[in-house]
């Protein structure tokens, strides 16, 4: 079971209204809308991406990469180490 499971369908309507906004820009740039427009709703679709990534980086932190410290051994390093180059992922991006 992954960490997000218990909050599946949140994370699928959450990404359903991603996908709308990502069609959205579609149209506005098919229908030659104003630059700053699009530029706002890729903003608003960036956004929306991100907080989407912190809350699953939460969730895998929780429970995870916790599981597997309570372990310990390799198994803890490498999720620590996994979650760390996610982060640095997020970050950069």
């Amino acid at each position: 079971m992954r960490g997000y499971s218990g909050d599946k369908d949140a994370y699928l309507k959450r990404l359903r209204r991603i996908e709308g906004q990502i069609r959205g820009l579609q149209r506005m740039v098919d229908d030659d809308e104003y630059c700053i427009d699009i530029l706002t709703q890729v903003s608003a679709a960036t956004k929306a991406l991100q907080s989407l990534s912190l809350g699953l980086l939460d969730e895998h932190l929780k429970h995870c990469v916790a599981e597997a410290v309570a372990e310990g051994g390799e198994a803890a390093d490498e999720k620590v180490r996994e979650a760390s180059e996610a982060i640095a992922r997020l970050v950069r991006s």
